[in-house]
């Protein structure tokens, strides 16, 4: 049996996770950022003071199974309308909330949620302790909160660095399941919201390291299109190099979409001033790009009642696992 993990959060591990689940022989496990404090999961974290849930729970939706999978993923998908003085809240969170305070820690509570939903792996936090996200700009100023990400306001200024207000140690069965991998994944996701904080945790360069030397395989999946408050102008291979500095590994592979994105998406994506990541990727010695069809040609609809900006399209998710089980 062999072993994936994949390590990010939030709608781009849920996509990769829904595609891989559905193979036999596969040990599944997702490693989920912990520094998010937007929307719902933002409003709980602040009223609560516990770890966010909201990439947790989009992971566990994503690996519902069984004959009651619909069910699942749409009792932990709900959010309340606005005529509720829950308004905006996702009831995955609430659950994730409520049983986080019951067993003390996020990972227990996920462990719980996990038996209850008999979902097709496992979902692990990164760390059990409550962090937040600094941003570091360019032109000198910083700002804190991962939320600042999604800010139209700084302008599509650089991104200078990212860093955690206070140390963070890994979860050692997030550890474990990195070391022990097969294949490692990360992305797709945001850049600097999912993905790069992950690696800030102290014991996660340590983990990819062990991974290596056990002959397990890095693979990347580049983003499909640029963010202009995080990534703005970034082309693919400027997303690889930050990818490996702060992972210190070098990618065995990368996986990028080269196929034609709809001309009515590409539209309402430039008036966010968005447009999709160029490909400028070489092979070298070390790292094999895999080009290929990759993307779900179909637009995304926004969540009734959910105020967060979401993609509008997305990779496909049996096509992402078709090409990752090939790396394997």
């Amino acid at each position: 049996m062999k072993k994936i993990v994949v390590i990010g959060g939030g709608t781009g591990s849920a996509v990769a996770l829904s595609g891989l689940k559905n193979y036999k022989d596969i040990d599944l496990s997702a490693v989920v950022v912990v520094s998010d404090n937007g929307g719902s999961t933002g409003r709980l974290r602040d009223e609560f003071g516990f770890l966010p849930v909201g990439d947790l729970r989009q992971c566990i939706a994503a690996l519902a199974t069984g004959e009651n999978e619909k069910e699942i993923r749409q009792l932990l998908l709900y959010r309340f309308d606005k005529n509720s003085s829950l308004q905006g809240h996702n009831l995955g969170n609430l659950i994730l909330t409520s049983l986080e305070n019951l067993t003390g820690s996020a990972s227990k509570a996920v462990e719980v949620a996990s038996k209850i939903f008999r979902i097709g792996g496992q979902v692990l936090p990164i760390s059990n302790d409550i962090v937040n996200l600094v941003i570091h700009y360019s032109d000198g100023t910083s700002a804190v909160g991962e939320k600042n990400l999604d800010d139209a306001a700084n302008g599509g200024k650089k991104i200078q660095s990212i860093s955690l207000d206070k140390e963070a140690f890994i979860y050692e069965k997030a550890a474990q399941a990195i070391t022990e991998a097969d294949l490692v994944v990360f992305g797709p996701g945001d850049l600097y919201g999912s993905l790069l904080p992950n690696t800030l945790v102290r014991g996660f360069e340590q983990a990819l390291n062990d991974n290596k030397k056990r002959g397990g395989k890095f693979a990347y999946i580049g983003n499909l299109m640029t963010h202009y408050s995080q990534t703005n102008k970034m082309t693919a291979n400027d997303h690889l190099l930050e990818i490996e500095k702060y992972c210190q590994r070098k990618a065995d592979f990368v996986l990028i979409n080269n196929s034609q994105i709809p001309t009515e998406i590409l539209k309402l994506y430039e008036k966010a001033n968005d447009f999709p990541v160029v490909d400028d990727l070489q092979d070298t010695q070390e790292t094999k790009i895999i080009r290929g069809d990759l993307i779900l040609t179909t637009m995304i609809k926004a969540e009734e009642n959910d105020s967060t900006p979401r993609s509008l399209i997305r990779h496909h998710k049996k096509k992402l696992a078709e090409n990752l089980l090939q790396l394997i």
